[in-house]
């Protein structure tokens, strides 16, 4: 069975048509429970949401802050494993037709198997994985095995990267180009950088692949800031945060979808 690489690029396309940014929201598998996380993750499609990232927990999640680490560690003590990651995808995308891609670190991927992992993708239904800390020059293994079972291959790029690598990475890349707002880990931020928008026009001078904006995206006003000059919004820690803050599951998903409901209108365009 093949992903749903084209689903993610005709959303984005729909998005851009409909004079809007797409918002792509995140949320742990496994967190605080499986069951509970594919509750989550479908609230969050079904309030606005576009797209949504499933976070694969990772013991040593170098590039995420403090929130999504305490989530990693959630799902990591209560025994979630691939299978479960491959679940979550499956039940959001039949519940509700829309992509839904896997972040993750190369690390477990490659120790589970990238064929075994990509053909599981696709059969769930997925549409791709974002994968930050895989080099571009050491991804082929992985993009042969995304184009075989037509998966969106991410890559970030961060303030930092230099016009080459940019060139590089949007090349090899797929989907759509996840821009890092900030440098640093994810995480709430008071605001967003100023950088974000320099990084966009500098992708867009290299590519004609959507670019997607996240890290430090927290609320509304924010997310409507990046959707003026982003393709995409990309909310995490606010989300995962939601679900840590409240007195239970149940209420930790009727919040999600309230933030997802305001964050979904924040990205919808209007002329000054």
């Amino acid at each position: 069975m093949s992903g749903n690489l084209r689903l993610l690029a005709d959303t984005l396309a729909r998005a851009k048509q409909e004079n809007r940014a797409a918002l792509i929201t995140y949320m742990t598998a496994g967190f605080p429970t499986v069951d509970d996380g594919i509750a989550t993750t479908q609230a969050m499609l079904n309030s606005g949401a576009d797209i949504v990232e499933i976070g694969l927990p990772h013991s040593d999640p170098v590039l995420d802050g403090p929130v999504i680490q305490t989530a990693d560690e959630i799902a990591l003590r209560g025994g979630v494993r691939i299978a479960d990651v491959i679940r979550t995808v499956r039940e959001a995308y039949q519940a509700t037709g829309k992509p839904v891609l896997v972040m993750s670190y190369w690390n477990p991927i490659d120790r589970y198997g990238a064929e075994r992992f990509g053909s599981e993708l696709a059969e769930a239904g997925g549409a791709g994985c974002i994968l930050p800390d895989l080099p571009v020059q050491e991804s082929a293994l992985w993009r042969e095995t995304a184009a075989r079972h037509s998966l969106a291959t991410v890559f970030v790029a961060a303030p930092s990267t230099t016009d080459e690598r940019l060139r590089e990475l949007t090349a090899a890349g797929t989907g759509f180009v996840y821009a890092s707002a900030l440098m640093g880990v994810t995480g709430v931020r008071d605001a967003v950088s100023t950088a974000a928008g320099s990084l966009v026009r500098r992708i867009r001078a290299v590519t004609e692949l959507p670019v997607c904006v996240g890290i430090g995206i927290s609320d509304a006003a924010q997310a409507a800031r990046v959707a003026r000059f982003a393709d995409g919004v990309i909310v995490a820690s606010a989300l995962v945060k939601a679900v840590l803050d409240a007195p239970d599951a149940a209420a930790g998903t009727a919040t999600v979808a309230e933030l997802t409901t305001e964050l979904s209108r924040a990205t919808r365009r209007h002329a000054d």
